[in-house]
């Protein structure tokens, strides 16, 4: 087992292809994107309606080494705070053996 940080990004759907390319550029070359996810935040109220949004949100999750978290802020944070969406980091433990993760 060995640590690695869980990225969680929740964005408007239209930005995607730009959160996919900064997450690819910072090393993070695999991820999970769910669409159409709706909620409330305190910002921002109900996004359940689709009258009121101005497109599909998306959740994107993603995991790198710890060393790597720099260049995720670096290349999200700019994007987040021009289109809007949110980003949490979390530690979690991966327990696949790390030469297994290199050997694929």
């Amino acid at each position: 087992m060995h640590l690695v940080k869980k990225i969680e990004i929740i964005a408007n759907s239209f930005e995607l292809s730009k959160i996919l390319d900064g997450l690819d550029h910072a090393g993070v070359h695999g991820h999970a994107v769910i669409r159409n996810i709706t909620g409330k935040s305190l910002r921002d109220g109900v996004t359940e309606d689709l009258d009121t949004t101005m497109g599909d949100n998306v959740y994107i999750i993603a995991f790198c080494m710890p060393d790597q978290l720099k260049p995720v802020v670096e290349h999200i944070r700019p994007l987040l705070n021009k289109f809007g969406g949110t980003c949490y980091i979390s530690d979690v433990m991966e327990i696949r053996s790390v030469r297994c993760v290199a050997s694929l």
